[in-house]
């Protein structure tokens, strides 16, 4: 820690959406008071129109390019070379699986340590799933100490089992392989993938929420994403596909225009509240070329908007159902994601889902800079909380969110590649041990007819040869 205040350590988060890649770096700063303040350092945006879908790399190449401009602009903002970064992944594919574990400590006199939830964590990554499917990460709820359940921090008690109900996030593995190739087209290293909605609530979630349990929903371009906090634990993960570009095409669609004539109808004039508009207000929409502008009712629009936000909203109060937890969530609901900007949208889900308590999240503690001001809506809320992730946790009980132990071959991720030609002599690299290798003997030039008549015209060897010498 430097004495300003302020972490050497400089993290990098890559949020890859539907609609947009942005990178954010920063670092983290302690004022007098021990109060913790995130410094954004640079900020890099690209539009992706065509390289993800339903939160899914789909277009490699159109990824990889839009990272490389992201990266590069919040390098240049922050005067940094990015190497590593913290990467977000989504998609209608992501399950949360619920499974049991336990082993058993062979020194059952010593209280539980760690190393115990470590080695019960390693376990469960190598659970059997499906060979299409991936666990990204292993989020551990209740613990079990020999005969005593619901334990939530087992470490220093004694006993000879341990166990845990755990929450299985796992993911399609050819989408999770298309993240990792788009990451290592760009030179970059990733240190942790997380998923959104979990980064998310590092950077708009309270301790007291999470606490008094809360549900955080994510509503992203392709898909919207559900995360339940009790106790400070993570209880349940869901993902719907149908989210902000679901409102988009839905205007489109009911008002008979162009996408991208939507996608601006939708920022500028959305709403969720269509009482707001009276019947004769109306928005002039610009036509095929040498055509009439096109006349749209802002009540139609706000009447789509609602409609599809009440979709999603009571895909949100069924979940809770689901998960056991109705009821218990006195945080109520946190929105995110750039459609949690909507105006309306909070007395939507609010009726919606009868939870009283319904807010729209920002990144929080944010050090006051220009920069700062670039990411303080709920649509950078992902890309801030992948920053935040270099510093805290999701849970405090464990030592890791993602396989330790698993390593990517470079050939499984990006495919065949050609050998590199040796390097010069002198200039070995680590992958060889810095030993240059012999060179290759050269292929045999073609004889032409000349050279074969001229070979049989000589004697052979011996002592005839010596003759003709």
């Amino acid at each position: 820690m430097t004495p300003t205040g302020m972490d050497e350590k400089i993290v990098v988060g890559l949020d890859i959406g539907s609609t947009k890649v942005c990178a954010v770096a920063g670092r983290l700063i302690r004022n007098n008071k021990e109060q913790e303040t995130l410094e954004v350092l640079g900020v890099g945006e690209t539009n992706l129109t065509d390289g993800v879908a339903k939160g899914s790399v789909v277009n490699v190449n159109n990824t990889v390019n839009a990272i490389k401009r992201a990266v590069a602009d919040a390098s240049n903002q922050s005067n940094l070379n990015i190497h590593l970064v913290n990467v977000s992944f989504s998609g209608a594919h992501v399950t949360s699986v619920k499974s049991s574990g336990s082993i058993t400590r062979s020194s059952s006199g010593d209280e539980v340590q760690i190393e115990d939830i470590d080695h019960l964590l390693n376990d469960m990554y190598r659970t059997s799933i499906p060979a299409d499917k991936e666990i990204i990460h292993v989020l551990p709820m209740d613990f079990v100490v020999d005969n005593e359940t619901h334990v939530n921090q087992p470490v220093g008690r004694n006993g000879v089992k341990l166990g845990a109900d755990f929450q299985l996030i796992t993911a399609q593995a050819n989408a999770a392989r298309n993240i990792r190739k788009c990451i290592l087209r760009n030179n970059l290293a990733q240190d942790t993938m997380m998923l959104s909605a979990l980064a998310s609530g590092l950077a708009v979630l309270t301790d007291e929420e999470k606490y008094a349990g809360v549900a955080l929903v994510d509503i992203g371009g392709g898909t919207t994403e559900m995360a339940i906090y009790y106790r400070n634990v993570l209880r349940h993960v869901a993902v719907f596909p149908w989210a902000g570009n679901s409102l988009t095409s839905d205007i489109q669609a009911g008002c008979k225009i162009l996408p991208q004539q939507a996608e601006l109808l939708k920022k500028k004039f959305g709403s969720a509240n269509p009482g707001e508009y009276n019947l004769n207000e109306v928005v002039a929409v610009p036509g095929l070329s040498n055509r009439k502008p096109k006349d749209v009712l802002l009540k139609n629009v706000a009447v789509i908007i609602e409609d599809r936000l009440r979709e999603i909203a009571a895909l949100v109060q069924a979940e809770i159902i689901r998960s056991g937890y109705e009821g218990k969530l006195l945080g109520g609901i946190v929105l995110t994601g750039g459609s949690a900007l909507i105006p309306g949208v909070e007395h939507t889900f609010g009726r919606v889902t009868g939870v009283e308590e319904v807010r729209v999240g920002y990144p929080e503690h944010l050090e006051p800079n220009g920069r700062a001001d670039l990411v303080g809506d709920p649509a950078y809320a992902t890309a801030v909380g992948l920053v935040w992730a270099g510093y805290k946790t999701i849970d405090n009980r464990i030592s890791f969110i993602s396989d330790p132990n698993r390593s990517y071959q470079v050939d499984d991720i990006l495919g065949p590649v050609r050998p590199l030609p040796y390097p010069p002599a002198g200039t070995g690299t680590k992958a060889n041990g810095g030993i240059r290798p012999p060179e290759p003997e050269p292929e045999p030039k073609k004889k032409s007819w000349f050279d074969i008549l001229k070979e049989a015209l000589q004697p052979t060897r011996g002592d005839e040869t010596e003759k003709y010498q």
